[in-house]
């Protein structure tokens, strides 16, 4: 006899029936894939703003004595750089160099929350509990943790009000525990799908709250409910990667272009020999990533390349206009120019992908 599997719900699936969305299973959870259609939801977040259900979406609480060493020695990015407040965009990978994850990192006063794909949340606290030192506390709290997205030209004038004026000021990966929609929140501007953007992290009790008040104050702005179709439309436009699709287990950063993200420069974590041989040694049959645009549309005939510059540019002007050509990210033989990365301490912010629809 066949076993009926049951999924999972987020605190919003009441919303999303009532509002006519098309529900899929995703990751275990019952979510929406589209409500008026993805093409409507992916312009809305490109001239507007779209509000997003994330809540399936992992995280993890990080503390204890040696937390942040714990976390550097996990992941290729810098944890020790990261100030209270900010936030960083990080592969998790084996010593082989393939990528367990790619995830968030944010610093808390009282240690890290560590922000994982949907699909591998149990993989992820798997693999950071069998090396956890004793001292450390690892604790899953996706249960208890609702996450929504506003993302669009419009984002901040959605929130404006509704949080202090502070939040509005706050620089990209910078993120603020404070009040949104009247319920205690801890708010970051970040997001997946190349906008100016916000996430809002906060207890599921509030959900019906913090929903209806995003819905009210968006309504005049052109603010629209947007599903996981449009969401991987819109990553894939900027160039963002999708775990399990665009990398995993055989991947290593530098093969999909997340060299930036490997810091060299930290004396020791997981996978830092490989990478440093990789970086060393020209591997001419290693597959590399390049996004297909159309020809005549944007800004140049060749594959696309570079999105954090090209993302930067966006956000400048307001919009992504310049993005909207990407058609496709495709593997191509790779030609590596050593080294790749350089051991040099660089920036930990920005990203070139992120935790999953």
């Amino acid at each position: 006899m066949q076993r009926v599997q049951t999924l999972k719900r987020t605190p919003f699936h009441d919303f999303h029936r009532a509002l006519g969305a098309k529900l899929v299973e995703f990751a275990g959870f019952e979510m929406p894939l589209r409500y008026s259609g993805d093409i409507a939801e992916h312009r809305c977040v490109r001239e507007r703003a779209g509000l997003f259900d994330i809540s399936h979406m992992g995280e993890f609480r990080v503390e204890g004595p040696g937390a942040g060493e714990f976390l550097n020695r996990m992941v290729t990015n810098d944890v020790a750089a990261l100030a209270v407040g900010q936030a960083l965009y990080s592969p998790m990978c084996r010593p082989d160099g393939g990528i367990v994850d790619d995830l968030l990192v944010y610093r808390l006063p009282e240690g890290y929350m560590v922000v994982v794909n949907a699909s591998t949340t149990a993989k992820d606290f798997a693999w950071l509990e069998q090396h956890r030192p004793a001292a450390v506390t690892l604790r899953d709290e996706s249960e208890v943790t609702a996450l929504l997205a506003v993302q669009g030209p419009r984002a901040a004038d959605v929130l404006r009000g509704h949080v202090p004026d502070a939040v509005l000021d706050l620089g990209y990966y910078r993120f603020a525990e404070t009040q949104a929609f009247g319920v205690a929140a801890l708010v970051s501007r970040t997001g997946y799908t190349g906008e100016d953007g916000f996430e809002l992290y906060f207890e599921p009790r509030h959900a019906a709250a913090v929903w209806e008040g995003i819905v009210a104050a968006g309504a005049p702005l052109g603010l629209e409910p947007v599903g996981l179709g449009a969401r991987d439309t819109l990553r894939l436009e900027v160039g963002y990667m999708l775990y399990g699709n665009d990398i995993d287990d055989t991947t290593s950063p530098l093969e999909a272009g997340l060299g930036w993200t490997v810091k060299l420069g930290k004396p020791d974590f997981i996978g830092r020999e490989t990478f440093v041989r990789q970086n060393e040694q020209p591997h001419p049959g290693a597959p590399d990533r390049a996004g297909l645009r159309r020809a005549g549309a944007g800004e140049d005939r060749h594959p696309a390349r570079g999105a954090r510059r090209r993302e930067r540019a966006a956000r400048e002007r307001g919009a992504a206009a310049l993005l909207h050509a990407r058609l496709a990210q495709v593997l191509t033989e790779a030609t590596w120019h050593s080294p790749r990365i350089s051991a040099t301490p660089t920036s930990t912010s920005g990203r070139a992908s992120r935790a999953a629809p």
